[in-house]
């Protein structure tokens, strides 16, 4: 007789376990709170959709925060597993000039999702929309709109804290502190962050990106571009410090951030170039030799003496390690992803609730954290696989 297995939540963690899961085995139903499933995974889908990441599993792996519990998931089902599995269904891939991984031209968000639904129809995958969990029994079976569920296995895939219009509001997170599971508040990540601008400067430079630079902060370095807003700095190359800025925020109230707005050249070539022009005009070296940005250039004035400006050390030296401080995020819901949710240590290595026997949790409710580019995807999809071969295996 077949098991009957609740999946609780309608993102690709949800999706990808159930795809994976024996249907010889398992009567699979899928409960889904909105009235469609995969709003959060269109949304992503709205800045460049891209669904993997095409580096080395081993260097892929170093990407996350609490590597060492994703290690097994992202080994069993790799980012080429994924790439080759979408081809499966239906969506070819192809890597960017970035390593991204790209659904081929031309197949919008909304083929990628209607191509997995259709392959969990196919599989006798049942989907129940309108579905709100809400609580547990008294014999810990699960409620939803407020009726009792029986079932053998419980997985919950109810995401983060972000982006409340898709759904993943993360109004889970009492519910499961008041069953005595540790649980770490949402914080934001892969989001803006506010930098005290002279109003002067942002009046002249709001919009403007920052391109081919890197920025570091306690010694991890990011290469990209990144946004000067009013709010501070968004973009790809300070999503990925997240972690590292989150941690002095936590302690300092303000982090610290370094920006090199020359990677490709040493401290030396440009103390270099900066003393063999023949302009007496600072500003001047700066565009023309260098080809600093009127942007980059006004950071520099701004925030140096005029000593300091017009020393060829000190300025090269910011050149390539410019301080900017940071003092706070942008909000959880402004955020493309949180950290937080259900604490690590309250699951077994196969996802189980330690608390609650055949009860498992995947996905973004969990408390890790991973940059853009794919990077969260990828986790969710690989812990879906990893706990559907885990049942495969295992259920009685």
């Amino acid at each position: 007789m077949k098991k009957q297995i609740s999946i609780i939540g309608g993102g690709l963690s949800a999706f990808l376990l159930a795809a994976f899961l024996d249907p010889e085995k398992f009567t699979i139903t899928i409960y889904e709170k909105n009235k469609t499933a995969g709003r959060k995974f269109l949304v992503a889908g709205k800045g460049g959709f891209n669904l993997t990441h095409s580096e080395p599993i081993e260097q892929l792996i170093k990407r996350y925060t609490a590597d060492n519990f994703l290690e097994n998931s992202l080994h069993k089902f790799t980012n080429t597993d994924f790439r080759n599995w979408l081809a499966k269904i239906g969506i070819p891939t192809y890597i960017g000039s970035s390593k991204r991984v790209y659904p081929t031209a031309g197949i919008k968000p909304i083929e990628v999702l209607n191509a997995i639904l259709k392959y969990l129809k196919e599989k006798g995958v049942r989907i129940m929309y309108n579905q709100t969990f809400s609580d547990w029994d008294d014999n810990k079976n699960p409620i939803i709109n407020t009726k009792t569920i029986q079932t053998d296995y419980t997985v919950f895939c109810l995401g983060g804290g972000s982006w409340k219009i898709t759904g993943s509001d993360g109004t889970w997170l009492d519910t499961f502190s008041k069953k005595g599971i540790e649980t770490k508040p949402f914080q934001a990540s892969n989001c803006g962050y506010q930098i005290d601008w002279k109003s002067d400067f942002i009046q002249k430079h709001e919009g403007t990106p920052l391109k081919n630079i890197t920025i570091s902060c306690d010694g991890i370095v990011q290469k990209g571009e990144a946004v000067i807003t009013t709010f501070g700095l968004e973009g790809n190359a300070i999503y990925g410090l997240s972690p590292q800025i989150r941690k002095q925020l936590n302690l300092k109230s303000k982090a610290t951030i370094f920006i090199d707005f020359k990677p490709s050249i040493t401290l030396e070539n440009i103390l270099s170039k900066i003393k063999a022009s023949n302009s007496k005009n600072t500003t001047q070296i700066l565009k023309k030799g260098l080809k600093l940005t009127n942007a980059q250039i006004d950071l520099l004035k701004i925030n140096l003496s005029k000593e300091s400006y017009l020393n060829p050390k000190s300025l090269s030296e910011n050149i390539k390690r410019f301080p900017l401080e940071i003092i706070n995020t942008a909000t959880i819901d402004e955020a493309i992803s949180t950290i937080g949710g259900i604490a690590l240590n309250e699951i077994s290595e196969n996802f189980e609730l330690k608390k609650i026997f055949n009860q498992y949790c995947i996905g973004e409710m969990l408390d890790w954290d991973a940059p853009t580019g794919g990077y969260l995807l990828q986790a969710c999809a690989s812990m879906g696989v990893c706990l559907a071969n885990h049942l495969n295996n295992h259920s009685n």
